[in-house]
């Protein structure tokens, strides 16, 4: 652990559990004067006070680390970047400032700009405020928010899939037939798998009245399993799901009922690829998603979502990214714990490989890329196809969208993975300057460059063209 500034966040603390300077010096065991120079920021805290924090106060250490702050930083510098406040001429330094002294403020100004943009009102209380917990407006971001600061790692729902593979005596190899069974057995609920034109829109339906449990006949095979998993997960296992979701706050009702989706789907993961046995099956082929697909039964962004959740103490996985776009660049899902910030307000730059795998459809693309501030990362992508769609009217099927699944860690971790045999990871030849958003970017000899640098006046010669209408031309 290294020193780190939370002057802000102590002093926040210190608030919250009313006591003066004096009072939580001496729970610290440090002077009045010491604890006034950590909350002002004039010196970094040191482990043995992060410590002593952690064991006076029962807080985690996590939440008063850097990460936090790196990634509200990052996402009020994106916001910021919006033109609305180009004459604002705000700097990096006075983002870090506030989010190091201010964090609540910034995370107010987050949500505020975020309300601005969907064209709804904010929806912080001032109870919210005061505690430090500002909601953003739209329920899929509490959500993502929710997931990001617990790592993607729920051990109660972990225990919960190894419980019911121990109860019920399941087979990786029969595991389709057998979570019907489960059903049938436990629940009393019937499975069919129904044609696509009964049932248009959907590919899963419960009737709870009649116990019946349809899949269309559209879904692939592992997505079959997986949304029976799912359904006994909220018939079998809504109490760790509610405990789970109990520990986000949520201001909407959506973000509450999206949160216990999203625990169902992490929930069927775990069954489909149980812990111990994918950790183990991960170091024995080096992340080879292609051999992990077919060992489980399971779909490559199965595979990769899986891996994003391996964060067990003792039996923790290389810390990756995730993120899946459509063709359009919009950003359905992503996730970071390999410390790249990933586009949270409008589209990612596009060097990214994920965007690459476009051009080559089912190809598995790598990229070593790295970040104007020096961090690089090695990231996979390929494309995947969603469900196909069937015309309720009949006649020919819609069109078949097509997505692509995103993968990444930082650079040290490369060589764990089997798809970084034989390139040369230090070789600067192979490496792709990449950014999180144009308008955030520094680079400004960027070919791809499709708005003006934040960073950078935009100056135009009539008389010269760089490699983009945007980039300097010196």
């Amino acid at each position: 652990m290294r020193a780190v500034k939370i002057g802000g966040k102590l002093r926040r603390l210190r608030q919250d559990k009313r006591l003066n300077q004096a009072q939580m010096a001496a729970e610290l065991g440090i002077s009045p004067s010491y604890l006034n120079l950590l909350e002002s920021n004039q010196r970094p805290v040191t482990v043995n006070v992060l410590l002593r924090l952690a064991e006076r106060f029962q807080i985690e250490l996590g939440s008063l680390g850097g990460e936090d702050d790196a990634r509200l930083t990052a996402e009020l510098m994106e916001a910021l970047s919006d033109p609305l406040f180009d004459g604002a001429e705000v700097k990096g330094s006075d983002v870090k400032e506030v989010v190091s002294t201010l964090p609540a403020i910034g995370r107010a100004l987050l949500a505020a700009y975020e309300a601005a943009r969907s064209g709804a009102q904010p929806s912080a209380s001032t109870d919210a405020l005061e505690g430090g917990d500002v909601p953003v407006t739209l329920p899929s971001e509490e959500v993502t928010t929710f997931l990001q600061e617990r790592l993607n790692y729920f051990p109660g729902l972990e225990e919960a899939a190894a419980a019911l593979w121990q109860d019920n005596h399941l087979g990786l190899h029969t595991l389709h037939q057998d979570l019907v069974r489960v059903l049938a057995e436990r629940f009393a609920v019937d499975v069919e798998i129904a044609p696509a034109a009964s049932m248009p829109g959907l590919l899963r339906n419960f009737n709870v009245l009649t116990r019946r449990l349809s899949l269309s006949e559209m879904l692939s095979a592992p997505g079959r399993t997986f949304q029976l998993a799912h359904q006994i997960a909220f018939l079998g296992y809504r109490r760790e799901i509610d405990a789970a979701v109990s520990r986000g706050k949520f201001t909407r009702p959506e973000a509450d009922a999206l949160a216990r989706s999203a625990m169902a789907n992490y929930f069927a993961a775990a069954v489909m690829l149980p812990y111990e046995r994918f950790f183990e099956a991960v170091k024995q082929t080096r992340y080879d998603i292609n051999v992990l697909q077919h060992r489980f039964g399971v779909s490559f962004e199965q595979v990769c979502h899986r891996l994003t959740t391996l964060r067990r103490p003792g039996a923790e996985g290389v810390p990756f990214h995730l993120i899946r776009v459509d063709i359009a660049g919009n950003i359905s899902k992503r996730f970071s714990a390999s410390g790249i910030h990933i586009a949270r307000f409008g589209a990612a730059c596009p060097r990214w490989n994920v965007y690459d795998a476009f051009t080559t459809p089912g190809m598995l693309r790598v990229q070593v890329s790295r970040m104007p501030d020096g961090a690089s990362f090695f990231c996979i992508a390929r494309t995947i196809e969603a469900p196909a769609r069937v015309n309720a009217r009949g006649g020919l099927p819609s069109r078949v969208g097509q997505l692509a699944v995103g993968l990444g860690c930082a650079l040290p971790f490369a060589k764990e993975l089997i798809y970084a045999d034989g390139l040369s990871l230090d070789d600067p030849q192979i490496v792709t300057p990449i950014g999180v958003t144009c308008r955030t970017c520094p680079r400004t000899d960027c070919y791809d460059r499709a708005m003006p640098s934040l960073s950078q006046k935009l100056e135009i010669d009539e008389n010269r063209r760089g490699l983009s209408t945007y980039a300097v031309t010196d």
